[in-house]
Order: structure tokens, then C-alpha cells, then sequence
């Protein structure tokens, strides 16, 4: 399968003169060549991906993580600063109180659960890692508050390791609506990204996938017709360029009904 560049990044046309080009791939031949048109795109939308975390090191960005769940990236990074400067080392907040963490971080959701998991994590990282937050999956997931998610964060925005593809809400949604994967368990997602992306590209996937899901593949109203993918994507809740033109189009008019008169006539 081959989609021309011109087609792939036809973007500025009209929505009424867009036509559905491209077409499934049915060999593994096709597939490949297709996820490596995926990525190149990617790579030129989003060349130098970033944590949207503000961290400054890792046990920032461990805690960081462990606040995001269930919570907004930016509602995260308007609570950190205070966080971090209430206690600004592992060995401060690894002597914190639960009830004065959870106080700072209440905004984010689940303040008790998240204040007890990041007193705990910063108590096992001084304890039992001399103070630094480790660089393995397996030692990660013994944190607190750390699971697979937090783990892959971690090591890779943390540390540039790929131990696995973070998968958030973003990733989940996109990597299905490309037919990359048909899971919606995130450890099997995971499993089936990690089994077709080169590991190089697992760390900046994640990121390009999560600046995409908030640029343009929304959940309620993915902006198809201005997607540089959309030759590439063949998801069934697309919004197609018919379905565009007629949104924008008036109600017609109804008749108005006939006079008596006329209905004696």
C-alpha cells in the first residue's frame, strides 16, 4: 500500500473538495509500510516531544505522575510548584504529613489516596534506593502509587530508558481508532505497541500521540478533515468531510401549511 505525500498532508483544501483517499492495508507488507507512514508523520508534526509534567528530576516526575491520575496535566503542574517547595527534597516529603500533602494536592482528585501514595513513595525511595528513584520496571512498580504508567514515565521522561509505551487516555483512544490495536485493557495495548513500534520510537510515541489526541483526535469531535492522518486512518467514528458540509449548512426552510382557502380550492 502507498498513499502520496500530497494526499497524506492535503490538509488546507476545502472540507466540501475532500475526498476519502487511501485504503486498508491487507498484507503485512502493507501494514508496515503504513505504521512507518504514521510515524514519519508524527515525527513532522511533533519533532521534539516533551513531558507536558513539569519536573525538574525524577522523584518530581514520580510524583508528578502519581498526581495525574484522574487529573489534568495542567491542573497537575498548578499544584507541583507549592508541593515542591513545601518539600523540596525526597527526605523532606518522605517526612511530611499525609494530611498537609493531601491539603496542597486536593484539587487534583483523590488527595487522601494521592498524599498517602507519594509520602510512601518518597519513604521506599529513600529507604530502599539510598534517596533515588530507580530506573527499572521491576523496582519501580515496588513504589507506591507506581504502576506500569507511572513506571514507563518515569524511566523514560525521567531517565530516557524505554522499558515500555505509556498508554494514557490519548494513547488508548488513538492507537485503536489507527488499528494498531482492537484492546482497550492498557497492558495489552501496551503489549501489542511494543510488539510493532522500533523500541527507539517508544518514548516519543507516547508523547506525539497525547500532543495529537489534544490537537486534533479529540474523543467527542476528532477534526478528521484537518488531520495529516487521514488517509492512514480508517476509524469507524471519523468525521467525514459529507457530514461536515452538511453541519454547516442552514435548516431548510419548511413550507408553511396551506390556507384554508387554498385547501377549498
Amino acid at each position: 500500500m502507498s498513499v502520496s505525500p500530497d494526499a497524506i498532508r492535503r490538509k488546507s483544501a476545502p472540507v466540501a473538495e475532500r475526498k476519502p483517499v487511501g485504503r486498508q492495508p491487507r498484507t503485512k507488507a502493507e501494514r508496515d509500510v503504513r505504521l512507518q507512514q504514521i510515524l514519519d508523520l508524527l515525527q513532522e508534526l511533533h519533532p521534539n516531544p516533551k513531558c507536558a509534567l513539569d519536573h525538574r528530576n525524577p522523584f518530581e516526575l514520580l510524583v508528578a505522575t502519581i498526581l495525574s491520575a484522574q487529573c489534568t496535566d495542567e491542573r497537575v503542574n498548578m499544584v507541583t510548584p507549592e508541593l515542591f517547595r513545601a518539600y523540596p527534597t525526597v527526605e523532606a516529603m518522605a517526612g511530611a504529613k499525609v494530611e498537609d500533602v493531601a491539603r496542597i494536592v486536593r484539587s487534583t482528585g483523590f488527595f487522601n489516596n494521592k498524599a498517602k501514595n507519594i509520602v510512601g513513595a518518597a519513604q521506599v525511595v529513600l529507604e530502599r534506593f539510598q534517596g533515588e528513584v530507580p530506573r527499572t520496571m521491576e523496582e519501580l512498580l515496588t513504589i507506591p502509587g507506581a504502576a506500569r504508567k507511572t513506571a514507563n514515565v518515569v524511566a523514560g521522561s525521567g531517565y530516557g530508558i524505554a522499558t515500555g509505551v505509556v498508554v494514557d487516555t490519548h494513547v488508548q483512544r488513538i492507537a485503536r481508532r489507527l488499528g494498531l490495536t482492537r484492546e482497550t485493557d492498557p497492558v495489552k495495548i501496551e503489549r501489542d505497541l511494543m510488539r510493532i513500534l522500533p523500541r527507539e520510537r517508544w518514548i516519543d510515541f507516547s508523547h506525539q500521540l497525547i500532543l495529537h489526541g489534544r490537537a486534533r483526535c479529540m474523543a467527542r469531535k476528532p477534526n478528521c478533515p484537518a488531520c495529516p492522518l487521514d488517509a492512514l486512518c480508517f476509524a469507524a467514528d471519523k468525521t467525514s468531510a459529507e457530514l461536515h458540509v452538511e453541519q454547516s449548512l442552514p435548516a431548510p426552510k419548511q413550507a408553511k401549511p396551506a390556507s384554508r382557502a387554498t385547501k377549498r380550492n
